[in-house]
């Protein structure tokens, strides 16, 4: 079977680059022939300061992207990788017109958290659109059943991490290094991350926080860090998948914020590499943090009682190691192993 997977590349780091890239490489491990399709193609020699203006760069892009599009003629199967909102319609839509034109089977892999919102507001400018995929998959029951909600029946296939990326190691004691690594706009709540390290540094002065992300909200994010007082805290910006490993291994307690979310990538990698984990239970988060169990449950934009849990896995260092030791159990569930049965049953249109 030949698999056309249309997504963002590496160019672009963020969750749905990432799981499109391990899918690609888990199909060719299994057989597949496989034609990766990026929505953002790389520019000419001599045109890559085009990309510093918005307009200027998405009508190159599409000029490029769009006829890049004719590659789907070849496949048997087109699996087009979805967010929400203008990047729906702008990379998603014509890739679904363009593989209905050729004739082929669609698996439509929505990723956003924000689903509901866009299935909500958006109108006739996304339902016609779903309707021209033969499936949607989603990689949570959270999404699954926001899509049932709005009259699309959709599967649900979990998202890809490989764990063997991962040097998993217990932390006993844990040390007061933590790690946030989302990026840095404005439904993940990076601010609260940072008003929890505040609270946590005066119990702890040699508290470090390191902030792996980039995005809209650096500038007021760094502004906010200096008026906290910016002692121990690192702003690493964009951060290459490849380096995101020894990352997760220099620290010791993984923070997430988010107020809006699915099913994120970064927990997953925080529970492969041992991280004892603590974030809102936003989404699929709920899943797969579940308070006590696999990690510590705080409530939105509450940095006092972020700062309290942190504390708690701190000073009860054996509560933590079980909690830890319990997620990478759990996480298996997300390999390639374990899921390639589920690709293969949804590119072939069966029950897995």
């Amino acid at each position: 079977m030949r698999i056309a997977v249309v997504a963002p590349s590496l160019d672009i780091v963020g969750g749905q680059s990432i799981q499109a890239h391990a899918l690609c490489d888990g199909l060719r491990e299994a057989g597949y022939e496989v034609d990766f399709v990026p929505v953002n193609p790389r520019f000419p020699r001599g045109l890559g300061w085009v990309r510093r203006w918005p307009y200027a760069r998405t009508v190159l892009n599409q000029s490029l992207y769009i006829p890049s599009l004719h590659r789907l003629r070849d496949a048997d199967v087109v699996h087009v990788f979805s967010a929400s909102y203008w990047s729906f319609l702008i990379a998603v839509a014509p890739a679904l017109l363009a593989a209905r034109r050729f004739g082929k089977r669609i698996l439509l892999n929505y990723h956003s958290g924000e689903a509901e919102d866009h299935l909500e507001r958006w109108g006739a400018l996304v339902h016609p659109w779903l309707s021209l995929a033969h499936e949607i998959v989603v990689p949570s029951e959270y999404l699954r059943t926001v899509f049932v909600r709005y009259g699309y029946p959709a599967r649900a296939v979990p998202n890809l991490v490989d764990t063997t990326r991962f040097s998993y190691r217990d932390r006993m004691p844990p040390h007061a290094r933590i790690l946030s690594a989302r990026n840095l706009d404005p439904y993940y709540r990076v601010d609260v991350t940072l008003e929890a390290f505040a609270l946590l540094r005066e119990r702890f002065p040699g508290a470090t926080l390191t902030i792996a992300g980039d995005g809209s909200e650096r500038a007021r994010l760094m502004r906010r860090a200096s008026v906290l007082g910016d002692r121990g805290i690192r702003f690493l910006g964009r951060v290459a998948p490849a380096d995101m490993p020894a990352l997760y291994e220099a620290a010791d307690i993984f923070v997430n914020s988010s107020i809006v979310d699915n099913q994120p990538l970064s927990v997953l990698e925080a529970f492969a590499a041992g991280l004892p984990v603590i974030s809102t239970a936003t989404g699929d988060i709920a899943a797969l943090v579940r308070d006590g169990e696999t990690g510590l449950v705080v409530p939105p934009d509450d940095p006092a009682s972020t700062a309290k849990a942190v504390t708690v896995m701190l000073e009860y260092p054996v509560r933590a190691l079980r909690m830890a030791r319990q997620a990478r159990s759990e996480v298996e569930a997300y390999t390639w192993a374990r899921l390639s049965a589920q690709w293969a049953a949804a590119y072939a249109g069966v029950s897995a």
